[in-house]
């Protein structure tokens, strides 16, 4: 399976956002404005379709749902206690890493499923489905909370009114009430879905400056190390403890190794933090990727 090509629409989006921003006349304060539709509408459709289309078989997944929230809370644990290992904590900025620890245990939902079809067929595509409603919503809490934190506002408050928890939460129960989507408003969410994707990967390389990376390089190879590193063999043993099967073994490494949400960066900038440096670990997240699912799926075998 060539990686690269896979991984190649994601990184030639951001690409071009960079490039746009920077060389014509779609300078920032378009870009601003595009992070705000994403933000506040496109990417609310995309999850909110995204966990609502496949009806969710719990029973048969328990295996796998334990072990992909395993590789999830091991994730969101790693990144959470960066600050706090005596030989990092020297060279972390407080504020970039509220920002950032997302990037450490986020996942690309779209590169999951297509994997996840590949390998396994629709089988597979219904276990990543299962994975990625439950997982979504815990993730998206957990990448807000340290941002709130930082920022010293209320908890709550800022979880009831971030549009991805909403989607997401909104999105989790409609799928467990047997509701769906009907069919005549499906290819408008589609399509909608696909216009997030794309302007949410382009707003990332817009915001993108490469200085900020250098300056918080410690941070940066700390997230990137635990996203594509160490979950992959968090996910590897936890898929033999589990004794799964070929197929859910195969998707749990892909979960576990696929890069960081494009989403990432619009949350981030939306909430006031370092978007740039956040832009940045998405693109070498994307990067990282064609490594890393290697690598991930060849511990599977």
């Amino acid at each position: 399976m060539n990686y690269a090509q896979l991984l190649f629409p994601d990184f030639s989006l951001i690409a071009c956002g960079w490039l746009l921003c920077r060389y014509t006349a779609l300078d920032r304060r378009v870009w601003d404005q595009v992070e705000s539709l994403v933000y506040y509408f496109l990417f609310p459709v995309l999850l909110f379709q995204s966990i609502v289309r496949s009806p969710f078989d719990f029973g048969a997944a328990s295996h796998l749902l334990g072990a992909g929230l395993g590789v999830g809370l091991s994730g969101i644990a790693l990144a959470y206690a960066l600050p706090f290992v005596p030989l990092l904590a020297a060279y972390i900025d407080r504020r970039d890493h509220a920002s950032s620890a997302q990037v450490a245990f986020r996942f690309n939902s779209f590169i999951c499923l297509a994997l996840s079809e590949r390998l396994a067929g629709a089988d597979g595509l219904l276990s990543i489905a299962v994975l990625i409603g439950v997982c979504v919503p815990l993730f998206n809490v957990a990448a807000v909370w340290p941002m709130v934190r930082h920022a010293r506002s209320g908890l709550l408050r800022q979880l009831v009114r971030n549009p991805l928890i909403i989607a997401t939460v909104s999105g989790l129960i409609a799928n467990l009430l047997g509701l769906r989507v009907p069919f005549w408003l499906e290819p408008t969410l589609t399509r909608i879905g696909a216009a997030s994707l794309a302007l949410g990967l382009m707003a990332a390389g817009a915001g993108m400056q490469f200085a900020t990376l250098a300056r918080g390089k410690v941070l940066a190879v700390s997230v990137l190390a635990i996203r594509h590193l160490a979950l992959p063999l968090i996910g590897w043993g936890l898929s033999r403890a589990l004794a799964l099967g070929p197929a859910q073994s195969a998707v749990l490494m892909v979960f576990s190794a696929v890069p960081t949400a494009s989403s990432a960066y619009v949350l981030a900038a939306r909430m006031g933090y370092n978007g740039p440096f956040v832009a940045g670990l998405v693109t070498l997240s994307t990067a990282l990727g064609v490594a890393s699912l290697p690598f991930a799926l060849a511990l599977s075998r």
